[in-house]
């Protein structure tokens, strides 16, 4: 069936009162992920959509697929949402576009969340999700991209940071959505867009941060070495209030010897892959990430098979299954990239 999308404007529209309103620096957490979690369940979900609930690491978790994966992938996603908001509900439907695009089993982590639970504690449920994955689920690290969206793109560098350097794995890609790399900067000059506003981004920024230095490389990834990472897919849109951070990222990056693809996107907002399935633009760019995470982590899976004597990775015909059912939800041009 062809999808239906909804004006680009009218989407924006409705967005920036519920936005302005819920991620408002005077309005309690605990309020903000209510009304949060209520406009998420609302969100469509592709055709086909099989959602497992499941653990990782001892946190809440799903196991998201659509239709048979074809190869051996799988993606981490990690919600964004100032480290303080965001959830499973909130992000269902992006891991589920996502799962479609990339052919990959998704599984989506609710690690904790401050203030209750302060830095390391988002980067120590990521960590043990990732293992988790690998001992427990069948997939080499290589074939695992990590995901995540504005702070969970943030997370997704410190919790590979980790990965390499206290367990010796590194994952096959990571693909950065808005990625808050440095939430204490001091450097930021725009007070708010669309989604985010500073006010809320320092309420948020020193819940987590707890009793961290504001560069710790864990707390603040754009501190961390840069060395060993894994390609990267970073997504920002032009008008974000995250910009110059998230290029000054990139460069950082670029300049520690990463292999980073960089698109900027004048027609989406922080975080803008979340409503793949209301507006055309944002599914087009969840489909490039699709194709960032088939690319690297078949080349991965092809290279570790070449190595163990095989003949490859297997046709588009070998299907894997895809894990038991228990739960089916069905729902009813990016631009160049710049240097």
């Amino acid at each position: 069936m062809k999808p239906r999308y909804l004006p680009r404007g009218a989407v924006v529209a409705s967005l920036k009162p519920m936005y302005w309103f819920t991620l408002h620096h005077r309005l309690p957490t605990t309020a903000s992920r209510r009304i949060l979690d209520f406009t998420g369940a609302s969100q469509p979900l592709p055709s086909g959509s099989v959602v497992e609930r499941l653990t990782l690491g001892g946190r809440p978790a799903e196991r998201i697929t659509v239709g048979a994966t074809e190869r051996p992938r799988a993606v981490l996603y990690l919600h964004g949402g100032g480290y303080t908001v965001g959830s499973l509900t909130t992000h269902r439907s992006l891991a589920a576009f996502l799962a479609r695009e990339s052919g990959a089993v998704v599984f989506a982590l609710d690690y904790r969340l401050a203030p209750e639970h302060p830095y390391p504690a988002a980067v120590d449920d990521a960590v043990a999700a990732f293992m988790d994955i690998v001992r427990a689920h069948g997939f080499a690290p290589d074939q695992i991209a990590i995901s995540g969206d504005s702070a969970g793109g943030g997370l997704a560098v410190a919790t590979t940071r980790r990965l390499i350097d206290d367990h010796g794995v590194t994952p096959g890609a990571l693909a950065l959505l808005s990625p808050w790399t440095d939430p204490s900067d001091e450097h930021v000059t725009k007070s708010r867009d669309l989604v985010v506003n500073q006010a809320w981004g320092r309420k948020n920024a020193a819940a987590y941060r707890g009793q961290a230095d504001p560069k710790t490389p864990g707390y603040a990834p754009m501190y961390a070495s840069m060395s060993g990472l894994p390609p990267m897919l970073v997504h920002v849109g032009t008008s974000e209030l995250l910009l110059p951070q998230i290029r000054r990222f990139v460069e950082t990056a670029r300049a520690g010897g990463v292999d980073v693809e960089y698109r900027e996107f004048p027609e989406l907002w922080h975080s803008g892959h979340t409503q793949a399935g209301m507006v055309r633009e944002a599914a087009d760019a969840v489909h490039a990430v699709g194709v960032f995470i088939r690319a690297h982590l078949d080349s991965a899976y092809a290279a570790s098979a070449a190595r163990a004597g095989q003949s490859g990775a297997p046709t588009d015909g070998e299907a894997i299954p895809a894990p038991r059912r228990r739960r089916r939800a069905t729902s009813a041009s990016a631009p160049n990239p710049t240097a």
